[in-house]
């Protein structure tokens, strides 16, 4: 790294301390949020049955509508084509034994919600056996979008909750950083993938303010749902949501977006290389794209102690908070798998993208990658 990432690394560790009263604060004002936003939400769905019920199908059909993430005839004039890609449902009235008990079958086998395997681009008829991993575990590649939909589809609730005592609230100084390398102005807009529940988009609505427009896009109905709720109930008037598969941003035009983030997800994406030339396609010339992820520790002793932490504690924690053990094992074993800082740099450089650099925070425990759109 050059003297100047190192500087701002030291200038990052000189951010106020995380101590014990400041981390109980964090976690305490996170549980309080989300407990409020289900508390809004949980009334809200009330509010919708009890109208249901009283003023009969129509409303009904307006309710869900209402529900349904943003549609391309939704968006504003002159912001990218964004719509809701749904899975169609198959499902009619069974006039049989046999087809219900087939829907039975079909609903056991399939735990994710089937919208979460959206233009998947992976299928035995393109991909044959061919085989990735997911986690330590070897799959084929037309499976793993399915299994990280479990994943997420199982967390969502408590994925914030997680974020801040697992990272002991750490991952907001992170994305913190992040946010100020973006370089992001008013009037400009914004593609966050993989956004799950808005963290960033959050900011960047703010930031790009009325003349602008930020997308919230996820793969995960259920976290993009979350990040939905959060939005609105804050106010933020300038943001979509919509369900995009990271490796094709099939809803989006080229030359879309002034800035494009993924924050923490590119190392659940198969094929991380399609979504890096994806992610160069919809930026305009002169475009930037922010990568925040999970990196490789450089300092070997830290390593060795994150690890111990990490393959004992989360799924630990996992259990207890969100009663899920297993998801929170793969989200260790995911870390391991992704690429180290200096091999997602030349992927992002063989994508196409130019003045790449990394800036490594917590001792590489997390990075920042940055590249520029010619």
């Amino acid at each position: 790294m050059t003297d100047n990432t190192n500087n701002n690394n030291a200038h990052l560790d000189q951010k106020p301390t995380i101590n014990g009263h400041l981390q109980d604060k964090l976690v305490r004002d996170s549980i309080t949020h989300n407990q409020n936003i289900t508390s809004q939400v949980q009334a809200r769905q009330s509010y919708e049955t009890n109208t249901t019920l009283n003023t009969g199908i129509d409303a009904g059909v307006e309710n869900s509508k209402r529900n349904d993430f943003t549609q391309v005839q939704d968006l504003p004039t002159g912001t990218p084509q964004g719509q809701q890609t749904t899975m169609p449902n198959h499902t009619t009235s069974s006039n049989t034994v046999d087809n219900a008990s087939a829907q039975t079958q079909t609903a056991k086998q399939t735990l994710f919600n089937q919208r979460d395997d959206i233009n998947n681009p992976h299928t035995p008829d393109t991909d044959g056996n061919e085989e990735t991993h997911f986690g330590y575990k070897t799959v084929n590649k037309a499976e793993k979008q399915a299994r990280v939909a479990d994943v997420f589809t199982s967390v969502a609730k408590k994925y914030d909750i997680m974020n801040d005592l697992m990272s002991f609230g750490i991952h907001r100084l992170w994305k913190r950083y992040a946010i100020s390398l973006s370089g992001v102005r008013a009037g400009q807009h914004v593609l966050d993938i993989a956004g799950g529940t808005g963290d960033l988009a959050k900011v960047f609505s703010r930031e790009v303010g009325r003349n602008g427009h930020v997308v919230l896009s996820d793969i995960n109905a259920a976290m993009l749902e979350v990040g939905r709720e959060r939005l609105i109930n804050a106010g933020c008037n300038n943001v979509d949501f919509v369900l995009a598969n990271a490796e094709t941003l099939a809803p989006f035009d080229d030359n879309s977006f002034d800035l494009v983030t993924i924050s923490f997800g590119l190392r659940n994406v198969t094929d991380k290389d399609a979504a890096l030339k994806s992610m160069y396609r919809v930026l305009k010339p002169g475009g930037r794209l922010l990568i925040l992820e999970f990196s490789k520790p450089v300092f070997e002793p830290l390593s060795k102690a994150y690890d111990l932490y990490s393959f004992t504690a989360l799924p630990i924690m996992g259990k207890l908070i969100a009663n899920d053990s297993e998801s929170y094992q793969y989200l260790a074993e995911s870390i391991r798998m992704h690429p180290d800082q200096q091999t997602l740099k030349q992927m992002m450089q063989q994508a196409g993208f130019e003045n790449c650099d990394y800036h490594n925070l917590t001792a590489g425990i997390v990075a920042v990658h940055r590249g520029f759109k010619a």
